[in-house]
């Protein structure tokens, strides 16, 4: 749990004192974003590893 706190803390750190509001929500949107993309991703390759490869 020390771990993602950590990430936690470096993330939020990454957008302290960015000048353009805009560009620091859109940046926090696309980080999101790309969890959500990759979080899909894995968990349709281990679906597909768990159920078999057979297309």
């Amino acid at each position: 749990m020390g771990t993602l706190l950590h990430f936690k803390n470096i993330y939020l750190a990454a957008f302290e004192n960015c000048k353009p509001e805009i560009v620091v929500i859109l940046l926090k949107v696309y980080s999101v974003f790309c969890v959500a993309m990759l979080s899909m991703a894995l968990y349709a390759f281990l679906f597909r590893a768990f159920t078999g490869f057979e297309f």
